[in-house]
C-alpha cells in the first residue's frame, strides 16, 4: 500500500493532517432453528485521511478515504481535491491534539479463547435458553470481532488500541394456532459470561410470548413507570448531549454549570461521570477519533451540573485547559430503590419502547410502549399499545434509582429507574 504519510508531508498546501486506520477481523456464525448454516471469516481495513488548511482567519478541513487500489497518483489527486474543499470551510482556528504515543489493548476475557471455541461456547449459552413452550429462536447470528485502531497526526500523535467484542443478533419467536410474534434482540459485550447471556436470552424469549398475550389496558391512567437499563441509557444520552462542549459553544445547552437539574426534589440525586472505560462495554477506549487521550470527568454531582465534556477542538474554543476528549460512556451512581419496595403501589414496568423521547427545552419525557407489565402486588399482566408522557422537570425531582447495577452498551449504573405519576394513554 502507498505511504500516505509521506505524500501528506510532501504537500505544501496543507497545514495539518490526521490519518485514522482500522483493521478488523471477524469470525461469524449463522444459525437457523439451531442449525449452523454458515461460518464466515473476514478481514477488512480502512484508511481515512483528514486534511486541514489555514486560509485567512479560518481553518478548513476535509476527509477522504484511501483505498487498497489507490496508487500515488490517485492518492495525490484525492489530497489536492480535499485541500480545495477545505478552503471552502470557515471554522474558527484550533490546534490538533499534541504529540503522544500509545500501543495498548483494552481488557477483555475474549482473548482467553480461540475463535472457534468462543463461537461454540457462545452458541451453547444462547441455545440453552431455547426451551419455552411455543417459542423458538428462529435465527441467531454471532459476530466475534477483533479490531485495531491507529491514529496519527501532524503534531506527532501515534496511538494504537486493540479491542475484542461480540455482537449477537437473535430473533425469538412465539407461534400458536392463532398468531406468530417475533422480537429482535441485539446483544453486545466484551466480557463473556455464559450464565448472564443465557439469562438474557431466556428473558427475551419469555417476553416474546408475553407480547403475543399482551392486551391494551383501560386508559387514561396515571401511575408510576419503571424503566430498564436501555431506556435509562436513552434518558442519560439526551441529558448529557446538552453538556457537551459543542452544545455549550453553540449556546444550545439548557443546563449550565451550577444548575440544579432536579430543582432540589426529594428523589434520588443524580451523579453522572463520563468515562473512558467501563468493563464489558464495547465503547471503552484509550483515545478518541482525534487521537486525544480520554479523561474521566464528573459532569453532574448530586443533581448539580459541575463540568462539561467533549472534543479537543471544542474544548479549546471554550478555553478548557485539559479537554476530556470525546467520551462515549456514562456511569450513573446507584440509588436507594429496592425491588421489594416496588410492590407498595401499582406500577408499569416497560420492556420495549419505540424509543424514549426527551425534549429538555419543552420539558417533556415520553414514548410509545410496545410491551410492558402492569404490576400490582403479586400480579404481572402483559400490556401493549399505550404511550407515556410527563413533565421532565417533575420526573427528575422525584426519580428513584435501583441499588443494583448493570452494563448496557455505553452505560453503567442502576438497572431500574422509577418515574413517578406518569400519564398513560
Amino acid at each position: 500500500m502507498i505511504d500516505i504519510i509521506k505524500l501528506l508531508k510532501e504537500n505544501e498546501r496543507l497545514s495539518a493532517y490526521r490519518v485514522s486506520e482500522k483493521a478488523t477481523s471477524s469470525y461469524e456464525l449463522f444459525f437457523v432453528h439451531k442449525k449452523l448454516e454458515t461460518v464466515r471469516s473476514t478481514d477488512t481495513s480502512s484508511t481515512r485521511v483528514t486534511v486541514y488548511v489555514k486560509h485567512g482567519e479560518f481553518l478548513g478541513d476535509s476527509t477522504f478515504e484511501i483505498l487498497q487500489s489507490d496508487d500515488e497518483k490517485s492518492a495525490n489527486g484525492k489530497i489536492d481535491a480535499a485541500i480545495n474543499r477545505a478552503a471552502l470551510v470557515f471554522n474558527r482556528p484550533y490546534e490538533l491534539p499534541p504529540c503522544g504515543t500509545l500501543d495498548e489493548t483494552l481488557p477483555s476475557n475474549l482473548y482467553d479463547f480461540d475463535e472457534k471455541t468462543l463461537g461454540a461456547e457462545i452458541a451453547k449459552a444462547v441455545f440453552a435458553a431455547d426451551n419455552e413452550e411455543n417459542c423458538s429462536l428462529n435465527a441467531v447470528e454471532i459476530f466475534i470481532y477483533k479490531e485495531k485502531t491507529h491514529v496519527l497526526n501532524s503534531n506527532g500523535v501515534d496511538k494504537t488500541q486493540n479491542n475484542a467484542r461480540v455482537m449477537i443478533e437473535a430473533i425469538p419467536t412465539f407461534t400458536d394456532e392463532k398468531l406468530s410474534v417475533e422480537l429482535y434482540e441485539d446483544y453486545r459485550f466484551t466480557e463473556f459470561n455464559p450464565q448472564k447471556l443465557t439469562a438474557e436470552i431466556a428473558r427475551k424469549i419469555k417476553e416474546v410470548k408475553d407480547r403475543a398475550l399482551a392486551t391494551k389496558p383501560q386508559t387514561p391512567l396515571k401511575t408510576n413507570v419503571l424503566l430498564r437499563n436501555s431506556e435509562i441509557y436513552g434518558v442519560l444520552l439526551e441529558l448529557l448531549m446538552s453538556l457537551n462542549y459543542s452544545a455549550v459553544y453553540a449556546h444550545a445547552n439548557p443546563f449550565k454549570i451550577g444548575d440544579d437539574i432536579q430543582q432540589n426534589g426529594d428523589g434520588d440525586k443524580l451523579t453522572i461521570t463520563m468515562k473512558a472505560m467501563i468493563a464489558g462495554s464495547e465503547n471503552s477506549a484509550f483515545f478518541d477519533e482525534d487521537g486525544s487521550s480520554l479523561k474521566d470527568v464528573k459532569v453532574i454531582d448530586g443533581g448539580i451540573v459541575k463540568n462539561y465534556y467533549g472534543t479537543y477542538r471544542f474544548g479549546q474554543y471554550l478555553g478548557v485547559d485539559e479537554p476530556s476528549g470525546n467520551l462515549r460512556l456514562a456511569k450513573l451512581e446507584k440509588g436507594s430503590l429496592k425491588r421489594e419496595e416496588l410492590n407498595k403501589e401499582p406500577y408499569i414496568e416497560c420492556v420495549s419502547l419505540s424509543g424514549i423521547q426527551l425534549d429538555i427545552f419543552n420539558d417533556y419525557i415520553g414514548g410509545e410502549i410496545r410491551l410492558a407489565y402492569l404490576c400490582d402486588k403479586n400480579t404481572k399482566t402483559p400490556i401493549t399499545s399505550i404511550t407515556m408522557s410527563a413533565k421532565l422537570s417533575d420526573v427528575l425531582k422525584t426519580v428513584k434509582l435501583s441499588d443494583t447495577e448493570d452494563v448496557f452498551v455505553g452505560y453503567e449504573g442502576p438497572d431500574l429507574m422509577l418515574l413517578k405519576d406518569v400519564n398513560i394513554l
